[in-house]
C-alpha cells in the first residue's frame, strides 16, 4: 500500500500544477482583454484630437505575459488597428500604428481618472487609394481629370494637358512632408512641352492634412493596389 500513496501524491501535485497554471493564463488573458479595451478606448479619443475616425478600433498587446509587462509598468509592443478609418474626412483603406516602449501605470485596469500611458516610439501605417490620392493631388495642383491607378505594382498617373491625353508612370516619394511625384516614364509620341508641363505640375506635390497622432510622415510606398504612407510620432501621449 506504501508504495501508491506516494504516486498518487505526486499525481495529484500535477494536476494541481497544471490547474493553477490553466487559472493563472485565463487570469492573464482576461486582465489583457480589460486593459485592451480601455487602450482602444484611450486611442480612439486621442485619435479624434487629429480629426481621426474609424468604424472600429483595436489594440492587441505583444509580449509574453500580460501581468508580468504590468507589473513593470511597461508594454514591449502594443498593435492599435482602425478599420475604415477618416483623417480630416479623407477615407483611407486601413491605419496601423506600432508602439514601442509603452509605458502604463497599473491603474489602466482599474480606470482610475488621469490615467494616461507614454510612448517611446510609434509608427503610422496608414493605407490610401490611388483614386483618393488622385483627389488630393487635384486639390493641390490643380489638375483637373487626373486619375491615378497601380499597374503591375507601379503608379500611373493619366490627365489631359492642352487637350493630349498623357498616361505617365510616377514614383511617389516624400519631400519636406510633402508627396512629389516624379515622372519615371512618359510616351516619347506626346511632345516635348506637355511633358515638361506634366512633371513641373506633379512635381508640385501633394500637402496632406495633419495625420493620425500628429506623426511625421517619412515614406510612401505601393503595396498591392495601395498607396502605403509610413510616418513616425515620438514621445506620444495618449491621456485617458
Amino acid at each position: 500500500m506504501s508504495p501508491r500513496r506516494p504516486r498518487r501524491w505526486g499525481r495529484r501535485l500535477i494536476v494541481t500544477l497544471v490547474v493553477l497554471c490553466l487559472l493563472a493564463v485565463v487570469v492573464d488573458r482576461a486582465a489583457a482583454w480589460v486593459a485592451e479595451n480601455q487602450l482602444a478606448t484611450m486611442a480612439e479619443k486621442e485619435a479624434a484630437k487629429y480629426d481621426v475616425r474609424s468604424s472600429e478600433t483595436s489594440v492587441k498587446v505583444g509580449g509574453f505575459g500580460f501581468l508580468p509587462q504590468l507589473a513593470k509598468e511597461r508594454f514591449s509592443k502594443v498593435t492599435l488597428t482602425m478599420k475604415q478609418p477618416t483623417f480630416d474626412s479623407i477615407p483611407a483603406e486601413d491605419l496601423k500604428v506600432e508602439l514601442t516602449g509603452v509605458h502604463v501605470p497599473r491603474g489602466l485596469l482599474t480606470r482610475e481618472p488621469g490615467t494616461a500611458v507614454t510612448v517611446d516610439s510609434t509608427d503610422v501605417r496608414l493605407q490610401l487609394s490611388p483614386a483618393e490620392l488622385a483627389k488630393q493631388a487635384v486639390r493641390s495642383t490643380g489638375l483637373k481629370g487626373l486619375t491615378m491607378n497601380v499597374v503591375d505594382g507601379k503608379l500611373h498617373a493619366k490627365l489631359t494637358v492642352r487637350g493630349i491625353e498623357a498616361d505617365a508612370t510616377i514614383r511617389p516619394q516624400v519631400e519636406k512632408g510633402r508627396i512629389v511625384l516624379a515622372v519615371d516614364q512618359l510616351s516619347d509620341a506626346i511632345p516635348s512641352f506637355i511633358q515638361n508641363a506634366v512633371k513641373s505640375q506633379l512635381s508640385q506635390g501633394i500637402r496632406l492634412p495633419a495625420l493620425p497622432f500628429g506623426a511625421t510622415l517619412k515614406q510612401v510606398s505601393i503595396e498591392g493596389t495601395s498607396v502605403v504612407l509610413t510616418a513616425t510620432a515620438p514621445n506620444l501621449k495618449i491621456a485617458g
